[in-house]
């Protein structure tokens, strides 16, 4: 298999090859757009004594600038998406050298007590979620970020099944994702939902028949007036009619027209989308499950979200005078429009919901997908109820350079503590970052960074980061005895993986000593698994009592008047402490 970054180079140089030719296509566009105005300026000035033929000429040439508007707009949309296909392969190419720091970073989504997100590093600059992040929608963000944070463990195979299959259709990902980036909204998905849902119709049923009767009396008319067997004067009493039929309901037509064109735009780009997911054949279960929500319909999803784009755009066009003016006189056309909008809300409004989330869905996999394609290396763990909790071999950090990190085995079995001691700087954080992203990534069903791992789906909760709080007035210790509580009180009614850097840190050493003993004994009474990593060589002790506890630790020695650290996994129990040496190194004791 080729590297990731050859994929895209190669999609960049297509693309780019094909915008030159759109480009190419534009400026000829415009020139025949050009070239039919000065056409019909001539001939309404050769025929100008004419009033038939110049009208003639007229309406023909609008009918072909109409044409060719249309056939410009397609241009600029395919433009524009080739733009976007070319920028999404230079920002993988740019994420490949771990350059992602000015992606959405999900800081909205910081939480400090959520189980495990704010220690992990899990949202904000330089995050996970930063770094592997795709979503074009704010509805997709929304929903990746709920899966990120969600500490779910059921159906993993699925995820895994449908994240590998969207690995490898990298094309397909791309071009639902540059449909979504075009898509403008000025309101979210849920409040567009929120208001099919709660709309009242005001058109009459009669305006259906009455608007078409009205429009063939009104060509029938300008027939015969262009004939000259009807007067002026009659076309334009039954014009004014018309106006005063249309100007009847004009306010609430004003209202839908304010609402529906902001929500244009939006059904233009969803019905694109959806028929991407139904056009496209998958394999995967949760894929198909998916897809079925949009295909299963008496019409296509995509057939039916294009009608109502048409639909929005028929009424947003009577801004312009043409058409607002003069076709709402002869053909009463605001209020069949509007009626046309009001059935297909009707007919389709409880729908709609249902293939937003797909496209939500969709949105947010296509990111999870993305991660597994730019990392063919990593390894999905293998699920099973038998397995230790965690079996892996040569762990890493996603988020560290491959070509520096130090890779580290794993084994830990349902019901064990491990206790990791350490020099300061010698690695300890980064592991305990290491295994809670191993948990949480297993749960996503995204690959990890390892050469192999077997895992046993378990929840995570950790308390590494705790802080005071001025606004709420409380101590750094209130503070973590609130987050020790919040264990302690989950994991009466769960299963969890328990990660915690350092108990106590709020009191004096020898509170710290005792209280934390204890508080071992009551995770390993609980039946929990997790590592605490400590400085307190005291803790180590409780190995040599509780079978379930095991001490592992971080070294680091002192060469040559230099610190070194391999950052290494190991058995055992720390004896190489560095703060005093740290102090004198950077001459702030003697």
């Amino acid at each position: 298999m080729s590297h990731p970054s050859d994929f895209y180079k190669l999609q960049i140089e297509i693309h780019s090859k094909e915008l030159q030719k759109i480009k190419r296509q534009l400026a000829i566009s415009s020139t025949i757009r050009l070239v039919v105005f000065l056409v019909a300026c001539l001939g309404v000035y050769f025929f100008f004594g004419n009033t038939k033929v110049v009208i003639a000429v007229i309406v023909l040439a609008i009918a072909a600038f109409i044409y060719l508007v249309s056939k410009h707009s397609g241009l600029q949309y395919e433009r524009d998406l080739k733009k976007k296909l070319i920028e999404q392969n230079e920002t993988e190419l740019g994420v490949l050298n771990r350059i992602f720091h000015h992606l959405p970073s999900g800081e909205k989504y910081k939480d400090p007590l959520h189980f495990y997100s704010q220690d992990i590093d899990l949202f904000g600059r330089g995050s996970f979620f930063q770094y592997l992040n795709r979503t074009a929608l704010e509805s997709g963000s929304d929903f990746l970020a709920k899966i990120f944070t969600e500490n779910e463990i059921n159906s993993i195979p699925k995820k895994q099944e449908a994240i590998n299959e969207l690995a490898a259709m990298p094309e397909w990902r791309q071009k639902f994702s540059a449909i979504a980036l075009l898509v403008k909204t000025e309101v979210s998905a849920t409040e567009v939902t929120d208001w099919l849902k709660n709309y009242k119709v005001f058109v009459p049923k009669w305006i259906k028949p009455v608007s078409l009767l009205f429009s063939i009396i009104s060509v029938g008319l300008i027939v015969l007036n262009y004939l000259d067997l009807v007067s002026g004067y009659f076309i334009g009493g039954w014009f004014f009619f018309g106006l005063a039929i249309s100007g009847k309901y004009l306010k609430k037509v004003n209202d839908l027209s304010s609402h529906t064109s902001k929500i244009q735009s939006t059904f233009e780009q969803f019905h694109k989308l959806i028929l991407e997911i139904e056009t496209q054949d998958f394999s995967a279960e949760l894929l198909v499950e998916k897809r079925n929500l949009v295909f299963n319909v008496s019409k296509k999803a995509s057939v039916i979200l294009k009608k109502f784009a048409k639909h929005l755009d028929a009424l947003d066009q009577r801004s312009n005078m043409l058409i607002g003016v003069i076709a709402n006189g002869f053909m009463l056309r605001d209020l069949r429009q509007s009626y046309n909008i009001e059935q297909w809300i009707e007919a389709h409004k409880e729908s709609v919901p249902a293939w937003f989330e797909v496209i939500t869905f969709f949105d947010a996999y296509i990111s999870l997908g993305n991660f597994a394609f730019n990392h063919p290396s990593y390894v999905f763990p293998k699920i099973s109820n038998d397995l230790p909790v965690l079996k892996v071999k040569g762990a890493g950090h996603p988020l560290l350079k491959e070509s520096t990190m130090i890779l580290n085995d794993i084994h830990i079995n349902s019901e064990e503590f491990f206790i990791v001691t350490g020099a300061n700087m010698a690695g300890k954080s980064t592991f305990l970052r290491t295994v809670s992203l191993q948990i949480v990534m297993g749960n996503i069903g995204l690959p990890v960074c390892a050469e192999k791992a077997e895992y046993n789906p378990i929840k995570l909760i950790t308390s590494m980061r705790t802080t005071d709080s001025l606004t709420d007035d409380e101590s750094y210790f209130f503070s973590e005895l609130k987050r020790l509580k919040f264990i302690v009180d989950e994991i009466k009614t769960d299963r969890y993986f328990i990660i915690l850097d350092e108990i106590l840190k709020g009191t004096n050493s020898t509170d710290k000593a005792i209280g934390s003993r204890k508080f071992v004994e009551k995770l390993v009474a609980s039946n929990s698994t997790g590592i605490i990593a400590t400085h307190d060589l005291s803790l180590c002790a409780a190995a040599e009592e509780l079978p379930e506890v095991k001490n592992y630790f971080f070294d680091a020695r002192i060469e040559n008047d230099e610190l070194f650290f391999d950052y290494t996994f190991k058995p055992g129990i720390c004896q190489n402490m560095n703060a005093s040496f740290l102090l004198k190194k950077m001459k702030i004791v003697d």
